[in-house]
């Protein structure tokens, strides 16, 4: 991670804040590379003068924008039948789940990419489902660019006012992070044992018959 941070302080350094902008967009569809990592730094070096709060916040939602459009596009070319028959293949699923889920989408998918922008472990991907859902280019550019310049700006705001003390947000947001994975985690699990069981009812059901 300190190779990571070395990187984006001397992109920032070199070309300024449109370094910001190209470290958001690598953040966007590259998630290892956090957002909780990028945006304080990016605050802290605008605290020593590099560029403005301001530069920063719009360079990082650019950034976070041209992200999020290339999985957009990925969606979009990998499409619901294709993403079905990989369902079809996979052990426990099946294409009328995607169909469920695309569905969900479909009825909140504006609300999805808006607040899927402010929840960090998801943020990225939210735009793969809008793309296969293919959600109106326009909409899409609208919900995306209003979550990612809310949570830019929170990321940079924070970073900016703890100056060297900018990797508290990183560790904070990373807790966060954290849960929300644990959650989904639990999600899978609890998917993946009703499934489970579900078959073996249906064994032996056809057993006894």
């Amino acid at each position: 991670m300190s190779a990571i941070v070395d990187w984006i302080v001397g992109l920032m350094a070199v070309i300024g804040a449109p370094g910001v902008g190209v470290a958001t967009a690598l953040e966007t569809v590259f998630p290892p590379i956090p957002s909780e990592l990028v945006l304080p730094l990016a605050g802290f070096t605008a605290q020593r003068g590099e560029y403005t709060v301001l530069a920063a916040i719009v360079w990082a939602t650019i950034g976070s924008v041209v992200g999020a459009l290339v999985l957009y596009q990925l969606g979009r070319i990998w499409g619901l039948e294709r993403l079905r028959s990989t369902a079809e293949r996979i052990p426990l699923l099946h294409a009328s789940d995607v169909d469920k889920a695309m569905d969900a989408f479909a009825k909140r998918g504006r609300t999805s990419v808006l607040v899927g922008r402010l929840i960090p472990g998801v943020r990225s991907f939210v735009s793969i489902p809008a793309g296969i859902d293919r959600m109106p280019l326009a909409t899409f550019l609208i919900y995306t660019t209003i979550g990612s310049a809310a949570w830019n700006a929170l990321l940079v705001g924070l970073g900016h006012e703890l100056g060297n003390r900018w990797t508290l947000v990183e560790t904070y947001v990373g807790r966060f992070s954290t849960v929300v994975w644990t959650l989904i985690g639990l999600a899978v699990a609890v998917f993946v044992t009703r499934r489970l069981r579900r078959r073996s009812r249906a064994l032996a059901e056809a057993e006894s018959r």
